[in-house]
């Protein structure tokens, strides 16, 4: 089982940027793959913790940059350029497969707010 810990959320006009973290704990973890999710269904971003390899739903390509840091244990998304559209409660999520569906994960982080002001 993973554990994991989000933090980073906040309020920020249209514009401006955020970065969440992640902190992730447990047996298996290293093995994992990290996904962010909004509103719990909505795919935002995933990256394999051991190649670093990544994915992006095509509503944040290039406005969002997922990150990890092998030290620290911790997964980051850098969201920048940020949208009205993009407020929701956003969740950190571990699953075993590199996947854009909230089902296969099954190791979720209690959420943070993030809120963007037009």
């Amino acid at each position: 089982q993973v554990q994991l810990v989000e933090s980073g959320g906040g309020l920020v006009q249209a514009g401006g940027s955020l970065r969440l973290s992640c902190a992730a704990s447990g047996r298996t973890f290293s093995r994992s793959r990290l996904g962010w999710f909004r509103q719990e269904r909505e795919f935002v971003a995933a990256i394999s913790w051991n190649s670093g390899r990544t994915y992006y739903a095509d509503s944040v390509k290039g406005r969002f940059t997922i990150s990890r840091d092998t030290a620290k244990n911790t997964v980051y998304l850098q969201m920048n350029s940020l949208k009205p559209e993009d407020t929701a409660v956003y969740y950190c999520a571990a699953s075993s497969r590199l996947s854009i569906d909230y089902r296969d994960y099954d190791s979720w982080g209690q959420g943070t707010q993030v809120t963007v002001s037009s």
